[in-house]
């Protein structure tokens, strides 16, 4: 921390620690604001700014991204800000346009509500310094936060469960993800591929810099009372941030589900084939469709894994040893004939069916339990042709 603070005293020396945007002095901290119509909180917001880089004693330029109908530019350019105004709306878009000019070393972030207090910023910059890390987040639920500020569904339901969610898609290992108050260094900044354009976008951050393989620490903070109207909608916002997750692990999307499909399906079809009891129940031929039924799903999602894996850009891929597998050793020919081979066997079990059914004259009917088997078999065969067909599509398209 000290030669940190060094470097920004002595560029200081001469100016201001605020610094604008054609200053020829660049600025060893950058904060970046979005703002929306935030004209009771942009002024406190910048004023708790001013007071960090007191402390810090860095040379600091505060970029507002603003999108307001209000006078949030008027107070924010009043009080010493860059503002500048995002081509496109939402919460991801403002970041995105302001990081693309920011100058500083480190870059902070947070909401201009006044729900963060800035003059808790020397905090997590001696974290972010004293630990080497990349990303540095305040930390709500290990801190503070005061009456009122934080609905309870939020605090005790929501953020803890979103949390845990990403901490488990991608092993980030945060206890507060969707803190808006963050600082991070502006190398790592441009390591990020940051595309979302909405509320993820903070969901986003974390996870592209876990699976990246970046230090991130947290440093405990106080969330106070927002001034404005609250502009979050805690269901369908929540569910957007669960919805990026899960597309953009599809490890944990399509490949867990699959496997758990294809398992259960297998134990039904091996209990009803030996007709186990469970209780007064007894498997048979009622839970062996079932079973069938399971097992050609479980194949299905985990094809779709395989699919996304190619066609889409995740920011976790699969890499489970199946998916690395087909991707090491597929080809056309390889799915096409696996699919033929398998389709085969199914339709020779239907057609000796068949065939016995015909030379006792009708009279025997064959077993139905092997025939469902071989209907599964069947199935399966015939939608690995057509995958093998569409993946090679989507291989070579990709190529």
């Amino acid at each position: 921390m000290g030669d940190l603070k060094a470097a920004g005293e002595s560029s200081a020396a001469s100016e201001s620690l605020l610094v604008g945007k054609d200053s020829e002095v660049d600025p060893v901290l950058s904060v970046v604001l979005p703002t929306l119509d935030e004209e009771e909180g942009v002024r406190v917001c910048i004023e708790r700014v001013q007071s960090a880089a007191e402390t810090l004693g860095l040379t600091t330029e505060i970029i507002v991204s603003d999108s307001s109908t209000d006078r949030t530019p008027e107070i924010a350019r009043e009080m010493g800000a860059i503002v500048v105004e995002p081509d496109e709306g939402g919460y991801g878009n403002a970041y995105k346009y302001a990081f693309e000019r920011v100058r500083g070393e480190y870059v902070a972030i947070g909401d201009a509500d006044t729900t963060y207090d800035f003059g808790e910023l020397p905090k997590l910059i001696e974290v972010a310094v004293e630990k080497d890390a990349e990303m540095v987040l305040g930390s709500r639920l290990d801190g503070e936060i005061k009456p009122g500020a934080m609905p309870p569904l939020h605090q005790y339901v929501g953020n803890p469960l979103l949390t845990r969610f990403l901490n488990t898609f991608y092993d980030a290992g945060v206890s507060d993800a969707h803190s808006g108050m963050r600082v991070i260094r502006r190398d790592a900044l441009d390591e990020l591929d940051l595309r979302s354009g909405g509320m993820e976008f903070a969901s986003e951050m974390i996870m592209d810099a876990a699976e990246k393989g970046m230090t991130i620490e947290e440093g405990p903070i106080t969330y106070h009372e927002r001034v404005g109207e609250a502009t979050l909608e805690s269901f369908s916002d929540g569910w957007r941030h669960v919805k990026f997750m899960l597309t953009n692990a599809p490890g944990y999307l399509f490949t867990l589900p699959s496997v758990a499909f294809g398992l259960l399906g297998v134990l039904v079809i091996a209990a009803s084939l030996q007709g186990f009891q469970l209780g007064e129940a007894t498997f048979g031929l009622q839970t062996l469709i079932v079973g069938v039924l399971f097992a050609v799903v479980g194949y299905q999602v985990g094809t779709l894994a395989l699919f996304s894996s190619v066609a889409a850009d995740p920011i976790r891929h699969p890499s489970d040893p199946i998916t690395n597998v087909i991707h090491d050793y597929f080809t056309l020919e390889t799915g096409a004939t696996f699919g033929v081979v398998v389709f085969a066997l199914g339709a020779a079990c239907l057609a000796y069916s068949v065939v016995a059914w015909t030379i006792t004259g009708y009279a025997a009917v064959p077993p139905v339990e092997w025939n469902l088997i071989a209907m599964g078999g069947v199935v399966i065969g015939v939608q690995t042709v057509f995958n093998s067909f569409f993946l090679s599509l989507i291989v070579h398209h990709e190529g």
